[in-house]
């Protein structure tokens, strides 16, 4: 009876097969057609929003147009891939914990780059981080390479302490996003709106929500190269 019913659900599914093919080659189709359209339709020439934004660099703390306008101008947006990252990871912990590695040990050459890249690495992390005020930079850029460094230490063997796995690493992955909640927040009480950062504090307020941010970033990222929730206890 059992294989009946299974030989049964097979039949169906051949049956149906093409015709979940058809809906999503047409759904595809009609998405690839509608963003052809759109990148079709705009102007070959645009100032855009250059000129706005050159207008209020002087208000907000920073001499880059790309970090005044995502820590800035459009924090809201910011803030939220900020919390889809931390969601994403949540997820992806919902799954069980991190499998444990059987690799052998790492050679002395992948040994020897690795203390030799992973400090370099947090280095320009760092300096990335810095940059970001007034040159291409910020968080995420700093928050890729802090997280890529974190992976090339969990490819050679390295393994989260237990000690740190627990709280400690909880509450680097949600700094970032608690910050800027707090940041966003907080300047209300000085009688502004949400994410409205008064132009005397903008560039200290922008530097802590990049810090923390980048800590954020670059630790949830390898996490989730991790695969699964890190044990908490030896």
């Amino acid at each position: 009876m059992h294989d009946k019913t299974a030989r049964l659900t097979t039949d169906e599914y051949t049956q149906v097969a093409p015709v979940v093919r058809l809906v999503i080659a047409l759904l595809v189709s009609a998405v690839a057609a509608g963003l052809a359209y759109a990148v079709s339709s705009l102007p070959l020439v645009t100032t855009g929003l250059q000129e706005a934004v050159a207008e209020q660099m002087a208000q907000s703390g920073v001499s880059h147009p790309v970090t005044a306008v995502l820590l800035n101008f459009r924090g809201y947006d910011t803030l939220l891939e900020m919390g889809v990252l931390l969601l994403a990871l949540v997820g992806v912990w919902s799954l069980g914990s991190a499998p444990s590695s059987r690799e052998p040990p790492p050679g002395a050459v992948l040994e020897f780059l690795t203390r030799f890249f992973a400090p370099l690495m947090i280095l320009i992390a760092g300096y990335l981080l810095w940059a970001g005020a007034h040159a291409p930079g910020g968080a995420f850029q700093a928050g890729a390479v802090l997280g890529a460094s974190g992976v090339l230490l969990l490819l050679s063997g390295w393994h989260l302490p237990a000690s740190l796995a627990g709280w400690p690493l909880r509450l680097t992955l949600v700094a970032g996003l608690a910050v800027f909640a707090a940041v966003a927040a907080g300047v209300m009480w000085t009688g502004a709106s949400l994410l409205e950062y008064p132009p005397q504090w903008a560039g200290g307020l922008i530097l802590l929500i990049e810090a923390a941010a980048t800590l954020s970033i670059g630790a949830t990222l390898a996490a989730l190269f991790l695969g699964g929730r890190p044990e908490d206890s030896p």
